[in-house]
């Protein structure tokens, strides 16, 4: 189902707006906004995205270029540095919802 029908749907039915994804996360999110790097693959150049949010299963990110379905996340500062095997499971527009498929490096 396309985005434009789900809200057709939403305010047809006499619903308020709100939020159209329900949060799933099994643990409390921490907002960061903080620069980090993902890498593709070995060998590839790591690249810059933002993290928006994170969790202990999770985070949300934005990123100016494509994010591929898998890839590696550093985050580092601030008490930070951690290294995660991520997956993508959402995608909307530069935003995206990972989820880590392996444990802190």
């Amino acid at each position: 189902m396309k985005v434009r029908s789900v809200f057709v749907a939403h305010f047809a039915a006499g619903r308020t707006p709100g939020p159209v994804f329900k949060d799933r996360r099994k643990t409390q999110r921490r907002v960061i906004n903080r620069v980090a790097q993902y890498q593709c693959g070995l060998g590839s150049l790591p690249r810059t995205c933002m993290v928006i949010d994170i969790s202990d299963g999770g985070a949300r990110l934005y990123a100016e270029t494509e994010l591929p379905d898998t890839f590696t996340l550093a985050v580092t500062g601030d008490g930070i540095d951690t290294r995660r095997e991520c997956r993508v499971v959402w995608r909307l527009g530069g935003e995206y919802g990972v989820a880590f498929t392996g444990q802190p490096r």
